[in-house]
C-alpha cells in the first residue's frame, strides 16, 4: 500500500527539480538577453540636482530643497473660470501642494489685459494693474484683485513654494489709435493713458520704428514691442521701479516664465536675468534640441523641453519606447530643461501616467499640469511619483534597456542617495527583465507599490524586476 505513495513522492520531487532547473535556465537566458543591450550613459556630470536658485526662508521651518530637486505646478489652464476668484482658488490649494512636495507654482499673466475680466492675460495693456484699476471694462482681472494675488503669493511662500510669473513681453494690446509716421497709417500703439501711469508707450516703442522694421517675430498682429528702444529696456528690466524689479521686489515673484520667446532675441531674457534675477524658463515651441539648447545658453535661462514632449508623444502613443533613446533637452543640458506632459496650449499625449512616470524619474525640472493633478488623473499616483522624484531621482542617467514595449533607466545616485531604476511597460501584459543596478547583494523594492516583489540583487548587481501592463515600477534600496 505504501509503494504508490513513494512513487508519487519521487515523481513530484523529480518534477520540482526539473521545473527549478528549467526556471534557472530561463533566468540565465533572460539575463544573457538583457546583457546584450549596450547600456547608454545619457548624461555625464557631477550628479547635482536641478536648482531653481536660492531657497526660501519660511517661518514654518518647512524645507524646499530635496535630493531630487524640485517639481513645478502649472497653476492654471486655458479659460479658468472667470469672475475674479482664481487667485483664491489657488491659494486654497498651496498647503496641500506643499505637503505633496510641490516646490513652485507658475501663475498666468497677472496684469490687466485688453479683454479685462475675460482675458487670460496674454494680451497685456498695463503691466502695473494687477486688478486695482478700473480700465478695459473691469477693476479685477479674470483671476482677482491685487490684494488677493499678494495674499496668494504670501501663502505660497509660507509653504516654501516659489511663485513664477508668466511674463508677456513680446507684444501688447489695448492701446489707443494714433497716427504713426513709420507706417503712414494709424496704429493701436498709444499706451499713454494706462491707468497706473507707469511704462507709457507710443508708436516708437513698437516695430516698425526708428530702430528698425522688425525683430525676430511678431504675434497675431498685436503691436510688437521694440526691445532695442532704451525706453522699453528701462521699464522692463533696468529701472528699480520697472516691471521686472517691481514684480520681484514688491510683488515678491521668484521667477519668470517668458511667453513666446521666438518673438525676440535671446539677449532680452539674458539682460532681464542679469538685471532682475530669479529663476527663468522660456517658451520656445520647437522640437529641435539644437535650437532649444542654443537659445537656453544665449539667454542664460531654462527652456521648456518640447523635444522631450514630442518624443514622449511618439513613444507612448506610437508604441515605440525605443524613441526615448533619442536626443532631448534634458539629455543635452539637464540643468536648463523644464519637462512637461501637458500645458495650457497643447495636450496631445494620451498615455499621461506613463509620461509622468518618465519625467518625474528623469533629469530636468518636471512640471505638473493643474487639470491633470486636480481633475483628470489619479492624484495619489501623482503624489507617489512626486515623492519618488524628490527623494530617489538622483544622479546621472543610464538607459538599461528599450524596445517597442519596454523601457528601463537608472538614476545613478548622488551624495549618498542611492538613486533608482524605473521600468515602463507599454504592453498589455506583465513584463519581467534582468537589469544591472547600482547595488550589490541588496534587497530592493518597487516604491510605487505596483509590484510586491522584494528581490535581492546579485553580487554583480544584476536583478530581475517586473512591471505591470500599461504601467510602471520604480525600484530602489528597501529602506
Amino acid at each position: 500500500m505504501k509503494k504508490p505513495i513513494v512513487r508519487l513522492f519521487f515523481l513530484t520531487a523529480i518534477t520540482t527539480l526539473l521545473y527549478s532547473c528549467t526556471n534557472e535556465t530561463n533566468d540565465v537566458d533572460a539575463k544573457a538577453e538583457s546583457q546584450q543591450f549596450k547600456i547608454i550613459n545619457v548624461t555625464n556630470h557631477d550628479g547635482k540636482p536641478f536648482s531653481t536658485g536660492a531657497s526660501l526662508s519660511s517661518p514654518t521651518g518647512k524645507y524646499v530643497d530635496n535630493p531630487g530637486g524640485g517639481v513645478m505646478m502649472q497653476a492654471f489652464y486655458w479659460d479658468v473660470p472667470a469672475g475674479g476668484n482664481w487667485w483664491n482658488t489657488v491659494k486654497g490649494k498651496v498647503t496641500a501642494w506643499g505637503n505633496a512636495g510641490i516646490g513652485s507654482i507658475w501663475l498666468p499673466p497677472a496684469s490687466k489685459a485688453q479683454n479685462g475680466a475675460f482675458s487670460m492675460g496674454y494680451d497685456p495693456t498695463d503691466y502695473f494693474d494687477f486688478g486695482d484699476y478700473n480700465q478695459n471694462g473691469s477693476t479685477e482681472t479674470r483671476f482677482g484683485s491685487k490684494t488677493e494675488l499678494v495674499s496668494l503669493i504670501t501663502s505660497a511662500h509660507t509653504e516654501n513654494i516659489k511663485v513664477y510669473a508668466d511674463i508677456v513681453i513680446n507684444h501688447n494690446s489695448g492701446g489707443q489709435s494714433e497716427a504713426n509716421p513709420y507706417t503712414g497709417t494709424s496704429t493701436w500703439t498709444n499706451f499713454s493713458g494706462v491707468a497706473s501711469g507707469k511704462f507709457t508707450r507710443n508708436y516708437n516703442d513698437f516695430y516698425k520704428n526708428s530702430y528698425g522694421n522688425n525683430d525676430e517675430g511678431s504675434f497675431g498682429g498685436f503691436p510688437d514691442l521694440c526691445h532695442a528702444n532704451p525706453h522699453v529696456q528701462d521699464w522692463f528690466w533696468l529701472r528699480a521701479d520697472g516691471v521686472g524689479k517691481y514684480y520681484k521686489n514688491t510683488m515678491k515673484f521668484d521667477g519668470w516664465r517668458f511667453d513666446y520667446v521666438k518673438g525676440f532675441g535671446a539677449w532680452v531674457v539674458n539682460s532681464w536675468n542679469a538685471n532682475v534675477g530669479g529663476f527663468s524658463v522660456g517658451e520656445l515651441w520647437d522640437s529641435n534640441v539644437n535650437i532649444l539648447n542654443d537659445w537656453a545658453n544665449a539667454a542664460n535661462s531654462s527652456v521648456f523641453d518640447f523635444a522631450c514632449y514630442y518624443k514622449m508623444n511618439d513613444a507612448f502613443d506610437g508604441n515605440n519606447l525605443a524613441l526615448l533613446n533619442d536626443d532631448m533637452m534634458w539629455k543635452r543640458n539637464p540643468y536648463k530643461a523644464v519637462t512637461f506632459v501637458t500645458n495650457h496650449d497643447t495636450d496631445e499625449i494620451w498615455s499621461k501616467m506613463l509620461a509622468y512616470s518618465y519625467i518625474l524619474t528623469h533629469e530636468g525640472y518636471p512640471t505638473i499640469f493643474y487639470r491633470d493633478y486636480e481633475e483628470w488623473l489619479d492624484k495619489a499616483k501623482l503624489n507617489n511619483l512626486i515623492w519618488i522624484h524628490n527623494n530617489k531621482a538622483t544622479g546621472t542617467t543610464s538607459i538599461l534597456y528599450s524596445d517597442n514595449d519596454e523601457y528601463v533607466a537608472r538614476r545613478n545616485g548622488y551624495n549618498g542617495n542611492p538613486g533608482l531604476v524605473v521600468y515602463i511597460n507599454n504592453s498589455d501584459v506583465w513584463q519581467e527583465r534582468w537589469i544591472q543596478t547600482n547595488w550589490a547583494n541588496t534587497q530592493i523594492k518597487d516604491f510605487t507599490g505596483n509590484s510586491t516583489w522584494y528581490p535581492t540583487t546579485q553580487a554583480d548587481k544584476w536583478v530581475k524586476i517586473q512591471c505591470p501592463p500599461k504601467g510602471y515600477s520604480v525600484w530602489s534600496i528597501n529602506q
